[in-house]
């Protein structure tokens, strides 16, 4: 059986789960962390294959993928969950969602909706990224200490990459150069994933995108019409992973939905 994922946990208060995106670690929350924390009880994950988390045994599908985060939280304690999911992340936050096993979720930028010709587009870029990254992995240490530095490894993730913490640029080398199980997670829990069963969920769910995020391009606002009450918050000055662009938007839109989850009278309310 496939071990639990590695993670950190701080801070008190209701139960916070943070999912990070393809290219990155759970270090990618970095700017976000000590914010939650003062309000939630927050587990930060590594995905499969990703920081100290082994990859799994079987295809790394969603589906796969998900089944090693409720492993990590049952042996955490947890039940359900809030949880900040960025594009893979995201897209796990809602399979969680699916399931039941979500309390709330803020969905930023996630995968599964695409179309055909996006997803070659997606494909190629992160195919490149890893390679590019793989190369200059030996670099990373030394870039991620200079905001000119960052603002070279993050610029296709972040509208404001200097603004980025050096613990963000290692969780790129952690998620491009070092995952390892990246081309198999690349094709089965992005390329070819669809996303099924989007109806079934009813708790809170907050869709957002940056606008300044060329990475998704429009596929965030066409979860819309698919999942049972959901919002659409477009977010100025923003990438694809915009913990760091706008960390107290985010932090906001977390608090915000959170408590929509307490409110009998929201639609969207989990029931």
């Amino acid at each position: 059986m496939d071990a639990v994922l590695s993670s950190s946990r701080a801070g008190t208060g209701e139960p916070l789960l943070l999912l990070h995106g393809m290219g990155s670690s759970r270090r990618d929350f970095t700017a976000v962390l000590p914010l939650l924390t003062a309000r939630f009880d927050v587990l930060d994950v590594d995905l499969p294959g990703v920081g100290s988390s082994s990859a799994l045994d079987r295809r790394p599908t969603v589906a796969a993928i998900t089944d090693a985060v409720e492993r990590t939280l049952v042996e955490e304690g947890m039940g359900r969950v809030h949880v900040l999911g960025n594009s893979l992340g995201a897209r796990v936050g809602l399979e969680l969602a699916r399931r039941g096993r979500a309390l709330s979720v803020v969905a930023i930028a996630p995968s599964g909706l695409n179309v055909p010709p996006e997803r070659l587009v997606q494909g190629s870029g992160m195919a490149l990224a890893r390679v590019v990254m793989r190369v200059g992995a030996p670099l990373v240490g030394a870039l991620s200490r200079s905001a000119l530095g960052r603002s070279a490894l993050l610029a296709p993730l972040k509208a404001r990459p200097w603004a980025t913490s050096p613990e963000e640029a290692v969780g790129a080398r952690e998620g491009f150069a070092d995952s390892r199980d990246y081309w198999r997670t690349l094709l089965w829990g992005l390329l070819v994933d669809v996303p099924r069963g989007l109806d079934r969920i009813s708790c809170p769910v907050t869709l957002v995108q940056g606008v300044a995020d060329w990475i998704a391009s429009g596929q965030t606002v066409r979860y819309l019409p698919l999942v049972p009450g959901s919002r659409f918050v477009p977010l100025l000055w923003a990438g694809h992973a915009p913990q760091s662009d706008r960390p107290r938007t985010i932090v906001r839109l977390v608090e915000e939905t959170a408590a929509r989850a307490a409110q009998p009278g929201d639609s969207s309310a989990s029931r």
